[in-house]
């Protein structure tokens, strides 16, 4: 080649390569691909691959937007809703979406997502309180739960639908009472416990005092029991001595009248304080007297009895 030439060579082929650069562009798998000629929607490339189209798009000849082509979310907090009854609550919901038309999502908000989830939020707060509205607040923590996703859901669809969105799912994350209204069920329920504290005390103490009057009773009876059968053993007990000082004496009269004595002597002569005014000739004094010693059989004479004594053994 002529070095002459060189110079013009290389910028042919820069301006050769800009053109191709400026021709091509590339689709990712997420993502698609709007090409716009002079503001009109040429095509819609939704396959990845590699594409042409015309060059200097400074120039407002083609110009390729690219917008998402996989499931997208936006959240919506502290919605204040009103349930069947008057009550308020906050929620919070989410929405998951796809941009199904992207023609239709460049005509309507020329591709702009902020612009769309706008108009969405707004769409799902109103159909969040007309859900919420017909129903009381226990249908949200019930199996009802679902079903009033769908109905959200449904509502949701047709204003997406008009944006080139696809609803995918709506989910519904929290749904907590408002401070007001949760002060006034805490005070319910602390109260609603309290009067379930002072039933079940009332009932301990009914169920105290009676089985403590059983008790009573049953201690009553079992001291009668055995006061009973205590009468019962001293009084056999008395028999038995009786029945033993009997057979004693009628083995030995005359031992027994002597020992009798002797006893009736200890009882009425061991305390050093008493005095006793008595004739020695007084029977009581008898076996201190030989002469006067009564014969075998007669009957003995019973001495004093000492106070806190018995005169049997």
């Amino acid at each position: 080649m002529n070095p002459s030439r060189l110079p013009a060579f290389l910028i042919g082929l820069g301006v050769l390569f800009f053109l191709v650069y400026s021709s091509v562009f590339v689709v990712n798998e997420r993502e698609q691909a709007i090409v716009v000629r002079f503001g009109n929607i040429r095509d819609v490339k939704s396959d990845p691959g590699i594409y042409f189209k015309l060059p200097f798009s400074f120039m407002d000849a083609d110009r390729v937007q690219f917008i998402e082509d996989r499931s997208l979310r936006f959240d919506l907090d502290n919605i204040r809703v009103q349930v069947r009854g008057g009550a308020f609550y906050e929620v919070d919901a989410f929405v998951v979406y796809r941009i199904s038309d992207p023609r239709r999502f460049r005509e309507t908000v020329s591709g702009d997502r902020d612009a769309a989830e706008a108009r969405l939020r707004t769409r799902l707060d109103s159909a969040l309180r007309r859900v919420y509205g017909l129903r009381n607040f226990t249908s949200a923590l019930s199996d009802e739960r679902s079903s009033m996703m769908q109905e959200v859901r449904s509502d949701l669809q047709g204003a997406a639908e008009s944006l080139g969105l696809n609803i995918k799912d709506v989910r519904i994350r929290r749904t907590d009472l408002t401070r007001e209204v949760s002060q006034q069920t805490y005070q319910r329920m602390k109260a609603e416990r309290l009067a379930e504290a002072e039933l079940i005390r009332a009932r301990g103490n009914e169920e105290g005092q009676r089985r403590r009057a059983i008790a009573d009773r049953q201690v009553v009876e079992i001291v009668s029991e055995a006061q009973r059968d205590s009468e019962i053993i001293r009084g056999e007990g008395d028999a038995q001595r009786n029945r033993l000082f009997a057979e004693a004496f009628q083995r030995d009269p005359g031992f027994f009248e002597f020992y009798r004595s002797m006893r009736a002597y200890v009882g009425a002569l061991g305390d050093k304080g008493t005095t006793m005014v008595l004739s020695p000739d007084s029977q009581f004094f008898r076996f201190f007297n030989q002469s006067n010693a009564p014969q075998p059989g007669a009957p003995a004479l019973a001495a004093p009895t000492a106070p806190g004594t018995s005169g049997n053994p």
